[in-house]
């Protein structure tokens, strides 16, 4: 979903295509665009296969000639956004792994459950302690503009309410981010679309394809 939004932040044009994460996603004819059966993937202009959000991430940045999104790669700028999108992308996503993991555990095992939530938890504040002591007095993570580091947290960020594991509020700093960033109209568009529901972009997104589409034209 933040990936959507920076494309959106960028203008830079694009086509869509939903999948099923439960479903299609596990199915055979997906592990030829990614065998390791993840989301998200990029096909880029040249029919390359782009997987891993940092790799995706990397692939916007060197485009973004503007620099709308992202800075001088040797500005003091640029290293603090890589700073805060490596720590985004490593330490704070994987603080969620273990409540992940018991929520889709199956067979269902309860003490093994307990454990992981206990330890999800407490991953999770301890990280979401260190994110708001990186954030400065700027408006984003970066500046007074959205850019990369805050397109790879907005969809993350949310999981802290879809586990329940702390009030928001815990975190000052953090909270007032995620506000500006919820009330961004590209992120707005973008979570729209990922709940499958109406949503008016800036016009970077060209229209959206068929997942058996995809596989047929770049499938490996």
């Amino acid at each position: 979903m933040g990936l959507v939004a920076a494309f959106e932040w960028m203008g830079l044009p694009h086509r869509l295509c939903r999948v099923d994460m439960l479903g299609e996603m596990r199915e055979p004819p997906y592990r030829r665009i990614n065998p390791r059966v993840e989301t998200p993937a990029l096909i880029t202009d040249r029919g390359t296969v782009v997987t891993e959000t940092m790799a995706i991430a990397a692939w916007l940045e060197a485009r973004d000639t503007d620099r709308r999104i992202s800075f001088d790669p040797r500005s003091p700028d640029a290293d603090r956004m890589h700073q805060l999108m490596g720590f985004v992308n490593t330490g704070f996503t994987g603080a969620f792994s273990p409540l992940w993991a018991a929520m889709e555990m199956d067979p269902p095992d309860p003490d093994l459950q307990a454990a992981l939530v206990r330890w999800g938890r407490e991953s999770v504040v301890e990280r979401h302690d260190k994110l708001e002591d990186m954030i400065g007095d700027t408006p984003f993570l970066v500046g007074d503009r959205p850019t990369l580091a805050d397109g790879l947290l907005v969809g993350v960020a949310r999981w802290l309410d879809y586990h329940a594991v702390a009030d928001p509020a815990r975190w000052p700093r953090l909270a007032a981010l995620r506000a500006r960033l919820d009330a961004d109209p590209a992120v707005v568009y973008a979570r729209a679309l990922e709940a499958g529901e109406p949503a008016t972009g800036g016009g970077a997104c060209k229209g959206h394809v068929p997942l058996a589409e995809v596989v047929a034209a770049y499938g490996r």
